[in-house]
């Protein structure tokens, strides 16, 4: 096994549990859940001697944490894939619609990230991209990619924190207010959704189509797409929380993950990345400019 990092237990006052080092207590593992996992993954020894999640620590014991090099057979899938950003830490790749990030099937995006992105020559460098979020398989966009595990670990907190920017764009039907905030709660928790409406055009068909900015406060599943269908003005395409017969005119869900934003894990510097609008938005609002 690969050591991933080593630390120098200090003086305690007590003994503690070994799981219960508290999150930033090391440098490439950010929180008690993702050690514990690791210890209970066999990953983690104390002064060269397997431990468990009870281990007790006494203090000046060397902890050594182990990279997880245990290779996943995955499909070798080729998919024509958009690269917006990417250096040795992580990957921002355009997400077409139609397509799952990740799951059981073949014809993921996850089954095709190492034929398109190179491979990192970091020490904690995944054998495996792995994509940090997910979009809906008809949504298309910015989907944010790990290369090394401190990277995914760092990429999981922010998201964790809400300290990634992300901005989408969807196409709704029906009169609907100019902005506002949604905060009907999903499957039991807490659910924050800003929207403000960027342009109406008339609609025979629905009265009116409007282009509709969305800012996710939190992450649910389908949040958007539920957010938008409970104020009466469901997302065009969207036949699972719209109105039946809501095809869309046969191009699908009309919502874009335009744009993401945080703070990079390993430099510190600010990433802003966005994918323009598809055509199948700018065929209906032909003089929006974003």
């Amino acid at each position: 096994m690969t050591i991933l990092e080593t630390y120098i237990v200090p003086t305690l006052k007590k003994p503690i549990r070994l799981s219960d080092f508290k999150g930033g207590t090391f440098r490439l593992v950010h929180s008690r859940k993702a050690f514990t996992k690791l210890i209970k993954a066999g990953l983690v020894q104390v002064n060269d001697r397997a431990s468990t999640t009870a281990t007790p620590v006494f203090g000046h014991e060397t902890i050594t944490i182990f990279r997880d090099q245990t290779p996943l057979k995955r499909p070798n899938i080729d998919i024509p894939l958009n690269v917006i950003f990417e250096d040795d830490h992580l990957a921002i790749i355009a997400k077409p619609p139609g397509i799952e990030v990740s799951g059981n099937k073949r014809y993921t995006i996850e089954n095709a990230l190492c034929n398109i992105l190179k491979k990192s020559s970091q020490e904690d460098a995944l054998l495996n991209p792995e994509p940090i979020h997910r979009l809906d398989y008809p949504t298309s966009g910015c989907l944010l990619i790990g290369k090394t595990s401190s990277s995914v670990m760092m990429l999981n907190k922010y998201f964790q924190e809400k300290k990634v920017d992300k901005v989408y764009y969807a196409i709704t039907i029906g009169k609907q207010k100019t902005k506002g905030t949604i905060t009907s709660t999903l499957d039991g928790k807490e659910s924050i959704s800003h929207f403000e409406v960027i342009d109406t055009v008339a609609s025979l068909k629905y009265e009116a189509l409007n282009l509709v900015k969305l800012i996710p406060e939190t992450g649910r599943k389908h949040q958007l797409r539920k957010h938008v269908a409970s104020t009466g003005n469901p997302i065009m395409g969207d036949n699972q929380y719209g109105t039946a017969g809501n095809k869309g005119m046969g191009n699908g869900l009309y919502l874009h993950a335009f744009s993401i934003g945080f703070i990079h894990p390993a430099t510190a510097g600010r990433i802003l990345e966005h994918i323009k609008l598809p055509k199948k938005f700018t065929r209906i609002f032909k003089d929006v400019c974003l």
